[in-house]
């Protein structure tokens, strides 16, 4: 078969309505807005190329004006997509691109209108491609394999439009956009077929990796509270362990409501889920940075430190207990005071294991209890004294 301009442009409707396809699947499974801009990109290109057709059959205006105005469409439609990626506001300034578009009608049929609407169109293509590569900067953080090579293709594509509006400028060079006639017309098919399939791949793979990233969060997240589980504690703790040393001791802090059947019993479990949540945003905000804090279940709570003192553990637990009550009593109306136990370990040498040190910490928490509640009962196993 040979690879002529219609040949070519029938490889990328083919191409791209496969990708349009995919991607609204992918749509259809995650609901991911960007999926939906860029499977709508596909389709639009598959619908400017199969006009881009006609042209050779002396349809001019739609196979030319019509099919660029809708590849130039395609690629708005990719920086929207990517905007919704990245989480950025475009300016609506993008939307003069329409009045240019609009322009190009102006523009005469003969040989040097041929080679300014392709110098045109080939810029506004740039813009809104090299647009979304810049959007894909990774900005303090690291991209994924996927929005890394996304960003790079799209810099090549838009960089590639660019030279393509500038060859214009060569003395002699041959365009007949109606003939599909000049190499620099020819060089552009076969690089935007290769573009519809290294686009379409990266989109999928950008988008697949937030997801599994998003699932991977989702599953070290205690789905009430936000904070970490069990399971995430346990992953994430020896290493913060490893790092106690009697120059850097460690702590951990078990936390307890009081009398929180009481709440559940008299005002629902609702009411319940409202107080554990409201006591992580405060375990939140209270945590220095570096620090873990999880729900192991129910009611209770556990914050581990690193670097941390006597003073740092008293002043905490002291803060928490106090906004608790507060809250608490203003609330929710309790035969008794709903309040906070918190039982206290202060160590200078990494434990066997955080079930280890977790086990300490109950027996802290119980003496806490028995002690008459609503208190903090601190063991200094560093030397010092227990308090």
């Amino acid at each position: 078969m040979t690879l002529d301009p219609p040949t070519i442009l029938a490889l990328s409707v083919a191409l791209a309505a496969a990708a349009a396809l995919y991607l609204t699947i992918e749509w259809r499974s995650v609901r991911e807005p960007s999926l939906l801009f860029w499977s709508a990109g596909f389709a639009t290109v598959t619908l400017g190329s199969t006009l881009a057709l006609l042209r050779s059959s002396g349809y001019l205006m739609i196979g030319i004006w019509l099919a660029n105005g809708l590849l130039v469409t395609a690629h708005v439609l990719f920086l929207l997509g990517v905007a919704r990626f990245t989480q950025v506001r475009l300016s609506p300034l993008w939307l003069l691109m329409l009045l240019v578009w609009l322009g190009m009608l102006m523009l005469p049929a003969d040989l040097p209108g041929s080679k300014a609407m392709l110098a045109v169109q080939s810029l506004l293509v740039a813009l809104p491609t090299l647009r979304a590569s810049s959007l894909l900067r990774p900005h303090g953080k690291s991209l994924s394999v996927g929005a890394v090579q996304l960003r790079y293709v799209l810099l090549i594509h838009g960089l590639f439009y660019v030279a393509k509006a500038l060859s214009v400028l060569i003395p002699g060079t041959l365009i007949d956009l109606a003939a599909f006639k000049g190499e620099i017309i020819q060089i552009s098919l076969v690089e935007g077929a290769m573009a519809i399939m290294l686009i379409a791949l990266s989109m999928t793979g950008s988008e697949r990796y937030r997801r599994e990233q998003q699932i991977a969060r989702l599953a070290a997240r205690d789905p009430l509270t936000a904070l970490y589980n069990r399971r995430a504690l346990d992953l994430r703790a020896p290493r913060l362990l490893a790092q106690v040393s009697p120059a850097q001791p460690g702590a951990l802090l078990l936390i307890d409501i009081d009398h929180f059947k009481s709440v559940n019993d008299l005002h629902g479990h609702t009411a319940g889920d409202r107080l554990l949540i409201a006591l992580s945003e405060m375990i939140r905000a209270v945590v220095p940075q570096g620090a873990l804090a999880a729900r192991l279940g129910g009611d209770e709570f556990v914050i581990l430190l690193n670097p941390a003192s006597t003073q740092q553990i008293v002043e905490l637990g002291s803060s928490l207990r106090e906004q608790f009550q507060q809250l608490a009593a203003q609330t929710f109306a309790t035969p008794q005071s709903v309040t906070l136990s918190i039982g206290a370990n202060l160590f200078d040498q990494p434990p066997s294991s955080l079930a280890v040190l977790i086990e300490q910490g109950d027996t802290t928490l119980y003496e806490s209890k028995r002690g008459g509640r609503d208190s903090i009962r601190l063991v200094d196993r560093t030397g010092g004294s227990s308090g």
